[in-house]
């Protein structure tokens, strides 16, 4: 039997968070196989690791609401033990009803994989590791990419298969995509994120965090309560309820550091904590901490790097 990758193309190219989807399904020990649309077939036969690529053309291709992707790994499910996808709105909502229509197990937010079929993920925040496995014969697992290294863009010499055309599911349609006003990093997979939290007290505020971010090419996240409170969008917020992320140095600007922050960047190599409160909780898990006003910090380092860029 096989694994399967549902892939994601954007923005002319192979998403990231599939090269990872595709480490994370290697770690199964059986061969991978990846699912995108035609015009990205090629790009994905050259991931290493990747053995065939299932190309889906038609109006289906197009049409990439959960809806007609749960159909599409339908089609093809009887050659696969494993179906993986990004913990991303797509395969969110795609693998549960492909998992319902195959009468298979559904897993969400894997952190790890073994050859033995067993998966790994968080409960309680994260303040628990549970390894699971299922008596299904067909497992669909949504992992979360900051967890798995992405696999090589090039080096791999798949074939490429072309699917049977479906019809697309006509009741759901995708209308229109719009950017979710972070910077241009992917905050899942960027190895570099500038956070901020209430402490930045308005929206004006954290649009110059997000300046600086992307002056030193960083994704900008926020908390809970940075977007409850109206100075970020949801699309950024980082935590149980919003994403999780794993970079290797982490800022976080403002912010307490309550469990369900923590619970999203808490795995992160290095994390830098800048907060006026010395008693906050995020200190207990900062590498760095600077106890002080935040916007004296961002001041100073807002002067370094334009003296670095002149």
């Amino acid at each position: 039997m096989r694994s399967l990758v549902a892939g994601e193309w954007e923005h002319g190219g192979i998403a990231e968070s599939t090269r990872r989807a595709v480490s994370a399904a290697l770690q199964r020990g059986l061969p991978v196989d990846v699912m995108v649309p035609a015009v990205g077939a090629r790009a994905a036969a050259s991931i290493a690791g990747v053995e065939r690529v299932l190309a889906v053309a038609g109006e289906a291709a197009h049409a990439r609401t959960p809806e007609t992707l749960a159909t599409q790994i339908l089609a093809v499910s009887n050659d696969y033990t494993l179906v993986v996808a990004s913990h991303r709105t797509l395969g969110r909502g795609a693998l549960p009803r492909a998992a319902a229509l195959t009468d298979g197990a559904f897993l969400a937010d894997v952190t790890g994989i073994d050859a033995q079929g067993r998966f790994w993920r968080g409960l309680y925040a994260g303040s628990v590791i549970s390894k699971l496995s299922a008596a299904k014969r067909i497992m669909f697992a949504t992992v979360r990419t900051s967890s798995f290294v992405a696999a090589e863009a090039f080096g791999g010499a798949a074939t490429i298969v072309d699917t049977e055309p479906i019809t697309a599911f006509e009741k759901t349609k995708l209308l229109e995509r719009q950017a979710s006003g972070q910077s241009g990093c992917d905050l899942s997979t960027a190895r570099l994120v500038v956070s901020g939290g209430r402490g930045l007290a308005s929206k004006e505020n954290m649009d110059r965090l997000g300046g600086f971010a992307e002056r030193v090419g960083a994704a900008l996240g926020a908390s809970r309560a940075a977007v409850d409170a109206g100075y970020a969008p949801n699309a950024i917020q980082v935590g149980q309820t919003g994403k999780t992320v794993a970079p290797d140095v982490y800022f976080a600007f403002g912010i307490s550091g309550a469990i369900q922050h923590l619970a999203g960047m808490k795995d992160s190599k290095v994390i830098v904590a800048v907060n006026k409160d010395p008693d906050a909780p995020i200190f207990s898990v900062a590498d760095y901490g600077i106890v002080g006003d935040l916007f004296d910090v961002l001041g100073e380092l807002e002067a370094q790097f334009a003296a670095k860029a002149a």
